[in-house]
């Protein structure tokens, strides 16, 4: 099947082809038919399967076709919400580019910047806002941005936006959006909260599933490195260092700990740079711009901070500290081996992390292969130092730590008091001078 079969207009087509895509992917396949016919669609998939273009590209045709809108003034006609400013940016670089030969255009908005030039130009009038919930919902109520004439809605990656926190901001939207819509409603995964919250968007829905071991093709070759944790570091500068890749994308649990592999990487002479939510919204894209040109080797990144990041040709995926969501684990492979592309996804793992490891060879039903001939590998020595730990002394009760505390207080004040009075007295003391 080619996207002409779909039954896509001829502006798209030729975008389409400019960007090299020649045949839908499975999500792509089955939900552009299904948006074109204007059903809701619930769409189950991971990062990395096309979801973008099949939302948009429909989206697009339908503004694109509406006979309409040429006598009116322009006005939103499509949202699409999602959790990170990388995320948002993508999603409306890709309707730009969908949109390339068409007039219908977009916009996106986002916190962590003035809002002066996203007004500039949402004023100018967009077809398509993409938005981060905060700085949409502010907008709304400084009455600069209004939902009346919504007729597609994307709730993009609901899964993220739940462990963001963002459920009372979703509910807000729902409240001011139109009840005569087209909803869209992606999650990577479909836990009992994720499964409440698409009842409450969507209507006459399709379900569209595309499983996470599709996502985790042979195309992405898994090695999984046995090593304690003061030894991951090195692990990591060795294998830059030999196998020499061109772009490398590293994992860490923590904010802290991503900007610790930076200084560590760069004391090795190796560029890289930190993404995480603790940097500004231009350093952040500072960072991710060097990363896709090729000033920095290493982008080190939070899972969240991720969401977003497309680059293509990436070569290296490294889970620096395996994630305890077994999905996550996909969503970080899948920035590697995009569509025929080949890659290589590698993972540390240290002894407390041996069930995470279990949890993801499980959901992807594939043993990660282990890297035997590793010259840091785990020979259990952190476990034996934990374990020969002297155990701590029971501390005593509340009470008889007060009183021992008194105790010791009135004992060290009385010897202090002691030796105080003893030193004046001495001081008193006039030294005799000897006679000349």
């Amino acid at each position: 099947m080619t996207f002409k079969d779909l039954g896509l207009v001829k502006p798209i087509l030729q975008a389409l082809e400019k960007k090299g895509y020649t045949n839908p992917t499975p999500i792509q396949k089955q939900a552009i038919p299904i948006l074109l016919g204007g059903k809701d669609l619930l769409g189950v998939a991971q990062t990395g399967t096309g979801k973008t273009a099949a939302f948009a590209i429909p989206i697009i045709q339908q503004i694109l076709l509406d006979k309409d809108r040429g006598i009116r003034r322009r006005r939103i006609r499509s949202l699409v919400v999602t959790p990170t400013r990388e995320l948002a940016i993508q999603i409306a670089d890709n309707f730009t580019a969908y949109a390339a030969n068409t007039n219908v255009n977009n916009t996106v908005i986002f916190g962590g910047v003035k809002q002066g030039r996203q007004v500039e130009a949402l004023r100018k009038g967009v077809d398509v806002l993409v938005a981060t919930p905060g700085r949409l919902l502010d907008l709304i109520g400084q009455g600069i941005i209004s939902l009346k004439h919504i007729e597609y809605f994307v709730l993009d990656e609901a899964d993220q936006m739940l462990d963001m926190g963002f459920i009372h901001d979703i509910r807000k939207l729902l409240a001011i959006l139109p009840a005569k819509r087209q909803s869209l409603f992606f999650s990577a995964t479909m836990p009992p909260s994720i499964v409440k919250l698409s009842n409450q968007i969507l209507g006459d829905y399709k379900r569209v599933t595309i499983e996470p071991e599709q996502t985790t093709a042979e195309r992405v070759e898994q090695f999984v490195y046995f090593v304690n944790k003061r030894n991951k570091i090195k692990l990591l500068i060795d294998l830059i260092q030999t196998q020499k890749p061109e772009t490398v994308l590293v994992f860490s649990r923590t904010k802290h700990g991503a900007d610790k592999v930076v200084k560590l990487l760069l004391r090795a002479e190796i560029e890289a740079a930190a993404i995480h939510g603790n940097k500004s919204q231009n350093a952040r894209q500072r960072a991710l711009g060097n990363f896709k040109n090729g000033k920095v080797q290493v982008l080190v990144a939070t899972d969240i901070a991720a969401r977003g990041i497309d680059v293509s040709g990436l070569e290296m995926v490294v889970n620096y500290d395996l994630p305890n969501v077994p999905e996550t684990y996909v969503h970080r492979i899948g920035r590697t081996g995009r569509a025929k592309a080949s890659g290589v996804a590698l993972s540390f793992c240290m002894g407390e992390e041996k069930p995470y490891l279990r949890d993801i060879q499980k959901l992807i039903n594939q043993k990660l292969t282990v890297v035997a001939d590793n010259p840091y590998e785990d020979d259990g020595s952190e476990d034996e130092v934990e374990q020969s730990k002297p155990q701590q002394r029971r501390r005593p009760n509340s009470q008889g730590r007060k009183k021992n505390s008194r105790n010791s207080r009135n004992a060290s004040f009385s010897n202090k008091s002691s030796n105080s009075r003893s030193s004046d007295r001495n001081r008193s003391k006039p030294k005799r001078r000897k006679k000349d």
